[in-house]
């Protein structure tokens, strides 16, 4: 088990190391593990299920680690601020899966290519994290792969606002998980948002983050 305190302050070649041996093998989700809710703490989701369909629509996301030699980032979107849904929020290029996709990672892939215009040729795919509900009704499959840089975004502005980068050592720095209380139902919760300067990183997407920190940080296991 890797020690949570330690796994910001790993080197570049360590976390990359660790982030494969936790990610490779991976496979999606095949109904067999428990079912989360997105930025709920683990084990509470069944508390909170009644609140989405019972048949969420399958989704995928990128979730883009940019291998930069200053120090492995995420990339991430603003969302357009006119968008009715979740406008102006932070989150991964993704989205529904499409009846011409092959699986998660042809959807991530394909929506991440219309959403910012990342090319697919620097997109090396890890394995994936599992399943998170959201609110808004979607199953949602992270695929976590690495970026090569070199790339050129070209955005899709009706859906895009912006792009940016974290350190992947911001996120993992538990200094930077910041508790609140959050109502959902009947219920009062604690979930944590990563603020990043002027960006406040918070919901499904603080909540995958988090998800991809406790795998590597040893405290949560993967299922292969």
């Amino acid at each position: 088990m890797t020690d949570a305190a330690t796994v910001a302050d790993l080197d570049q070649d360590a976390l990359r190391r660790l982030i494969v041996a936790k990610l490779s093998g991976t496979v999606p989700d095949d109904g067999r593990r428990p079912e989360r809710l997105a930025g709920v703490a683990p084990g509470l989701t069944a508390s909170f299920r009644h609140l989405l369909p019972a048949e969420p629509a399958p989704a995928a996301v990128l979730v883009p680690i940019v291998d930069r030699p200053a120090g492995l980032s995420v990339l991430l979107t603003q969302r357009a601020s006119h968008l009715r849904r979740h406008g102006g929020q932070i989150s991964f290029p993704g989205g529904r899966l499409e009846p011409g996709d092959a699986g998660p990672l042809e959807a991530a892939l394909r929506e991440t290519e219309e959403e910012i215009g990342l090319a697919r040729r620097f997109v090396q795919p890890i394995g994936y994290l599992q399943d998170h509900l959201v609110i808004s009704g979607y199953r949602v499959t992270p695929v976590v792969a690495f970026v090569q840089p070199g790339f050129e975004l070209e955005l899709d502005t009706r859906e895009v606002e912006a792009t940016f980068e974290v350190p992947l050592r911001h996120v993992f720095d538990v200094r930077h998980h910041l508790a609140r209380e959050r109502k959902l139902g009947d219920l009062t919760i604690t979930v944590y948002d990563i603020p990043f300067g002027e960006y406040k990183i918070w919901g499904a997407t603080a909540g995958m983050l988090l998800t991809l920190y406790r795998l590597i940080a040893g405290l949560e296991e993967c299922d292969r």
